[in-house]
């Protein structure tokens, strides 16, 4: 159900008046921004588009551009025939009058206002034709982002099953950390206990104690990683609430990289920021 805001679309029709061409291209961006480029005789088509895709999409840069060119006997040119003839006559009158005037050739003729009449396409129809055609691109462009949202989604998954499994590695090695933090501290406590009072000592023991506890923030892990495979499933746009779970992750991972008195810890903590910022990354582009 994940949609991507990357896409593109590319549609034609060949209609009596003419062909028509459409590409529609979306990109990502933090709001819905279309822009469009219309051919000035169907530019009041923009707001049914814009309406089309306020309905149907939620965010993205998407670029429209509609080409038409006429074409067929619908706006072949014809010659008025009476101007023609009123012109004919007209000329011989001055050749009559003025026997040295040069006499226009046929395309002067042509050019002549009135002489050639330029049959204009039928709007109307290539408006509906282009509305169609603009409804068939956007349905392509939509099943092009859900097959891209699609990529997307695995990807993440993938890194949140390593995600897991860090998560997994810690807690594995927990009571290794645990114990070797306790051996460091009674070395250190066997040099410095002649020097320590009772109150202080423990207040020492309370703080090294808190430090290495890091049950809370492996579960906070845990379960922003189950939200975020939940709301892959979830329908309508959820790029956004993603992007804010990737915040609550990376700061449960910071928070663990600064209670980390281990080199294993800390390489986890280094593997769940890296984790995350690729995930972040991939959900940039999601709706």
């Amino acid at each position: 159900m994940v949609q991507s805001m990357t896409a593109f679309s590319r549609q034609e029709h060949d209609g009596e008046a003419g062909h028509l061409q459409l590409e529609l291209r979306s990109v990502n961006q933090r709001y819905l921004e279309p822009h469009f480029r219309l051919p000035e005789a169907l530019r009041d088509l923009e707001p049914a588009f814009r309406e089309a895709l306020r309905t149907r999409l939620a965010r993205g840069k998407v670029e429209c551009t509609l080409r038409f060119e006429p074409g067929g006997d619908e706006v072949a040119p014809s010659v008025d025939q009476a101007r023609l003839a009123t012109l004919a006559a007209t000329l011989e009158e001055v050749r009559q009058r003025v026997p040295d005037a040069a006499m226009p050739d046929a395309l002067r003729l042509l050019d002549h206002p009135g002489v050639l009449e330029r049959r204009d396409p039928d709007l109307a129809a290539v408006k509906r034709e282009a509305l169609a055609l603009f409804q068939d691109g956007l349905d392509d462009l939509i099943a092009g982002r859900a097959r891209e949202g699609e990529k997307l989604a695995a990807l993440i998954r993938e890194r949140l099953a390593a995600v897991d499994a860090q998560v997994a590695e810690v807690r594995r090695l927990m009571p290794r950390i645990l114990e070797r933090q306790r051996a460091q501290l009674l070395e250190r406590l066997a040099s410095v206990r002649a020097e320590l009072d009772p109150q202080r000592l423990e207040a020492e023991l309370a703080l090294l104690a808190q430090k290495a506890d890091v049950d809370e923030e492996l579960d906070r892990l845990a379960t922003h990683v189950a939200e975020v495979a939940r709301q892959l499933g979830q329908p309508g746009p959820v790029g956004r609430r993603l992007d804010f779970l990737m915040q609550e992750l990376n700061r449960e991972a910071n928070t663990l990289s600064s209670k980390s008195v281990v080199a294993e810890t800390t390489r986890c903590a280094v593997e769940l920021k890296v984790l995350i910022e690729q995930m972040r990354e991939q959900i940039q582009n999601i709706e």
